[in-house]
């Protein structure tokens, strides 16, 4: 487990990472006018912010139109260092997130699987890691938020707040910016 140092990041940084968020495909030229920079000064800015680890630019796929039909949230309690269990964890392909919490669980462990054979599966291997006392697996049934726009005020848009259900699409196949070790992706 590796702690990043904080990266400062100024006004005109956040804004070019606001620009990215809403559309990670956004032109140079583009970001440039919209923050005050030259092109060549905003793609030196972007490489800095991508070599940093603060941002990374990605393809972001809705599970469901790849082939991925089950999700879920699984609670862990471990004994012994968490960080351990957490990096084994983080190992397995069809683990998305792994974050280290305070509370009734020690991780939440995000999985996305093609089926209920494989989250089965899945969620058994988690229990044989070491130091892994116990788990509790949480289905996804509907997603009433996801977002990539953190990070700086955003006003309420039109269905802020409705409940989509995983057999529609959750998210469109467009590429958008995420934050290693924020939760987003």
């Amino acid at each position: 487990m590796t702690i990043r140092r904080q990266f400062v990041l100024d006004d005109v940084s956040r804004a070019i990472i606001e620009q990215l968020q809403e559309d990670g495909r956004r032109p140079y030229s583009r970001i440039a006018a919209a923050v005050g920079l030259s092109e060549a000064a905003v793609r030196q800015r972007v490489q800095r912010l991508l070599d940093a680890g603060v941002m990374q630019i990605v393809g972001v796929t809705d599970p469901l139109q790849v082939g991925f039909s089950r999700q879920a949230m699984v609670g862990v309690r471990t004994s012994g260092d968490a960080r351990t269990a957490a990096e084994r964890i983080a190992a397995f392909t069809e683990v998305d997130y792994v974050v280290i919490t305070a509370g009734s669980v020690d991780l939440l462990v995000e999985v996305v699987c093609e089926d209920d054979d494989q989250l089965l599966d899945v969620v058994a291997r988690i229990r044989g890691v070491d130091g892994v006392e116990s788990t509790e697996t949480h289905l996804y049934l509907g997603l009433a938020k996801q977002t990539y726009a953190w990070g700086h005020p955003r006003t309420a848009g039109p269905g802020t707040g409705r409940l989509r259900s995983l057999s529609a699409p959750v998210l469109p196949p467009t590429a958008a910016t995420t934050v290693p070790g924020s939760g987003l992706r």
